[in-house]
C-alpha cells in the first residue's frame, strides 16, 4: 500500500510483548523470578541493553520489581500503582488553564456518584463509620489544620463503602490534587459552613436518601468550586 509507513520495532519491545503475554497467561505468576539477564539475552538472542530496557519497561508498567543484584520479580499492578502513575501527567493538566476547573468537575461527578451508592448500599456498620467521621469533622471546627484532615477523611469513607480498590485510589488521588484547592476555600468561619454541609450529607445518606444524597453532595462542592473561582479570580 503506497503512504504507508512500516515502523521497525526495537528488539526490548519484542522482549516485552512476550514477557508480558507470560505474565498475563500465568505463566510467569506472581512472586516468580525471571531468569538472570544473562540468561535472556540468551534465550531472546539480543544484547543486555535490550534486555534492561525491557525489563525498565516492565517496571514502569507494574508487572516487574527490578532491584540491583537480583533478578527482576514479577508482580501484580495495583489500583494505587495506575495512580501514581498519573500523578505527574495529572499535575501538569492542573496547572494548566481550565486545569482545575476540569478536575473539579470530575470531582463533583465522581463524589455525587459515591454520595448515591453510599444512600442505596451503605451497611448499618457503614452508616456508623460515616457518623464518627463527621463527629470527630465537626470537633475539629476552629483548627483549620486539623479540619482539613478530617474533612477529607470525611469524604473519604464514602469511597470505603463502595468496597472498591480502584474508587478508593481515585479519592485519595482527587483529594491530593485538589489540596491547593481546598487549602484555599478553608478559612475561619468556612470550617462550620463545611462541616454543615457534611451534616446534611450524612442525614440524606443515613436516611436511605439517594436523590437527597446526591443534591447535598452537589450542593456542597459547587459551593466549594464557587467559592474557589472567586478568591483565585485574577483581581
Amino acid at each position: 500500500m503506497i503512504g504507508v509507513q512500516i515502523k521497525q520495532r526495537k528488539l526490548s519491545d519484542e522482549v516485552v510483548e512476550h514477557l508480558e503475554r507470560l505474565i498475563r497467561t500465568g505463566e510467569l505468576a506472581e512472586a516468580d523470578r525471571l531468569p538472570s539477564e544473562r540468561e535472556l539475552m540468551r534465550q531472546f538472542g539480543v544484547g543486555r541493553p535490550s534486555i534492561r530496557e525491557a525489563l525498565l519497561h516492565l517496571s514502569k508498567m507494574g508487572l516487574v520489581e527490578v532491584r540491583s543484584g537480583e533478578r527482576a520479580r514479577v508482580t501484580r499492578p495495583t489500583p494505587q500503582f495506575v495512580i501514581d502513575a498519573l500523578s505527574g501527567p495529572a499535575r501538569h493538566m492542573i496547572s494548566a488553564p481550565g486545569g482545575v476547573h476540569d478536575f473539579q468537575s470530575a470531582r463533583l461527578f465522581f463524589e455525587v456518584g459515591l454520595a448515591r451508592n453510599a444512600a442505596v448500599n451503605a451497611t448499618a456498620e457503614d452508616i456508623e463509620s460515616f457518623k464518627e467521621a463527621l463527629e470527630i469533622n465537626r470537633q475539629s471546627i476552629g483548627d483549620l489544620t486539623r479540619f482539613e484532615r478530617t474533612d477529607v477523611d470525611f469524604h473519604y469513607v464514602l469511597a470505603v463503602i463502595t468496597r472498591n480498590r480502584i474508587f478508593t485510589a481515585i479519592h485519595a488521588a482527587l483529594a491530593e490534587w485538589l489540596l491547593e484547592q481546598r487549602r484555599t476555600t478553608l478559612a475561619k468561619g468556612e470550617d462550620r459552613k463545611a462541616y454543615e454541609a457534611h451534616r446534611e450529607i450524612f442525614e440524606a445518606i443515613a436516611a436511605r436518601d439517594p436523590d437527597g444524597a446526591e443534591a447535598a453532595m452537589r450542593r456542597h462542592l459547587e459551593y466549594v468550586s464557587r467559592r474557589y473561582l472567586e478568591i483565585a479570580r485574577p483581581k
